[in-house]
């Protein structure tokens, strides 16, 4: 008998629990699937079962999925993936045997072969927006702080600069200052990469997008409350985002802390 439960592989930050949250909103089970060291504890209290792995175990994922005759299946927040690098993790067969499969180890070709192994067995991996549709960003100004003639003019630079680099699948966020490139994104991910530009000068303003076709079951933008916080400790003031395909999670609290920093939000 099929499980009417949908399962949810959590990565870290707020997305896994704002997911859990809604789609239990939906009348659905969620039986989560939670990752040692990168997974939010909080999350156990927003799911009907929840099982913990480590990083690299993709065997236990896929046994898991099959014992619980799960059909349904979505990804939702980052793992660190510098935590393959370090050595702080090993893949197990299952990901050994992808790994050696595929030319380059770039997440969204991992996660694509994943998605065809669950396929072989009958598992459908949906889009990470599943139930979230109402959170995808509205185009326009989102906060109540508007962008200055010379931060639009940075939107409109870094938005092709961000296109580009997402397109070689280098990352999702670039800062930017008088149409000069601070800090691009690459595998340490938006916030340390706001940090970084932050470093080099005040006043930035941040570019995020996905590349042209984005496959949305993975790696979908997502800012919240923490976004906002990192561009507070870098003293950034203006964040660009992708209107349809971004999600804006915990949406009060994030542009409330967005408009106490004199910091605004646009969606493109």
């Amino acid at each position: 008998m099929t499980n009417n439960s949908i399962a949810l592989i959590a990565g870290n930050g707020r997305f896994p629990i704002i997911f859990a949250q809604e789609t239990h909103k939906q009348g659905r089970k969620i039986t989560a699937i939670a990752i040692k060291e990168e997974t939010s504890p909080e999350l156990a209290d927003c799911v009907d079962k929840i099982f913990w792995i480590g990083v690299g175990e993709l065997k236990k994922v896929l046994d898991i999925l099959v014992d619980e005759r799960i059909k349904e299946v979505v990804m939702a927040g980052q793992i660190k993936a510098i935590r393959l690098f370090r050595g702080e993790a090993k893949p197990d067969s299952e990901l050994s045997y992808i790994l050696k499969a595929i030319k380059s180890r770039q997440p969204y070709i991992i996660f694509r072969e994943v998605s065809k192994r669950l396929g072989k067995l009958g598992i459908r991996l949906l889009d990470s927006s599943t139930y979230l549709s109402h959170l995808l960003a509205e185009k326009g100004v989102i906060t109540v702080v508007k962008p200055t003639a010379e931060q639009l003019e940075d939107i409109k630079f870094g938005k092709k600069i961000v296109r580009k680099i997402a397109r070689l699948e280098i990352g999702q966020t670039v800062v930017v200052r008088d149409k000069v490139v601070l800090a691009v994104e690459a595998i340490e991910g938006t916030d340390q990469a706001i940090k970084r530009g932050g470093t080099l000068a005040k006043g930035a303003v941040v570019v995020k997008a996905s590349k042209p076709r984005h496959d949305m079951r993975f790696d979908i933008p997502v800012i919240g409350p923490q976004t906002i916080k990192s561009m507070q400790a870098a003293d950034a003031r203006c964040l660009a985002i992708e209107a349809k395909k971004s999600l804006l999670i915990d949406r009060d609290q994030t542009i409330g802390l967005a408009d106490n920093s004199g910091i605004c939000i646009a969606a493109f």
